[in-house]
């Protein structure tokens, strides 16, 4: 499930921050990485906990003092850690939301992936049109739009 955390992540972030010059490309990167380890397995408890986003958080904040446009590009990645956690549904899973408050044995966390059973289609399925969306209000179909992205990290949505 990649979709949905992608499209969730950009939305919230286009409507919470109205952000112009936001980068995205960290964002989606945050948002998708603990659906990433969770289908590999092994290390879904740790990436989706909040221990991992808020120190992935003080990290970039003490590694970024001083520099105010690396910061700006850097916050996307606990930001989309953190959304991830809400749009999985992680904090509702204590082993996984709490790790290693609850419990260090990473076997005995259940996957976030495939405790939704058939939901996780249905959600994927709003993700890709939720993406449909974004790429249509942000040109990327066309090249020069897609250029930006890649290069910058922004989209204009508006």
């Amino acid at each position: 499930m990649l979709f949905w955390f992608i499209a969730t992540a950009v939305l919230t972030i286009d409507f919470v921050f109205t952000d112009p010059r936001f980068d995205y490309r960290l964002l989606i990167v945050g948002a998708t990485v603990p659906a990433i380890t969770d289908a590999i397995g092994g290390w879904a408890t740790v990436v989706s906990s909040v221990t991992f986003a808020a120190g992935v958080l003080v990290i970039v904040m003490f590694a970024t003092m001083g520099q105010r446009e690396r910061r700006r590009l850097m916050l996307g990645l606990p930001i989309g850690l953190l959304l991830h956690m809400v749009f999985s549904g992680a904090f509702v899973t204590t082993l996984v939301f709490w790790w290693p408050f609850a419990g260090v044995d990473l076997a005995a966390a259940p996957s976030l992936l495939w405790q939704r059973g058939l939901i996780s289609l249905v959600l994927e399925a709003v993700g890709i049109l939720g993406c449909r969306h974004i790429i249509r209000r942000s040109h990327l179909r066309e090249p020069a739009h897609r250029r930006e992205f890649l290069s910058t990290g922004r989209l204009e949505m508006r």
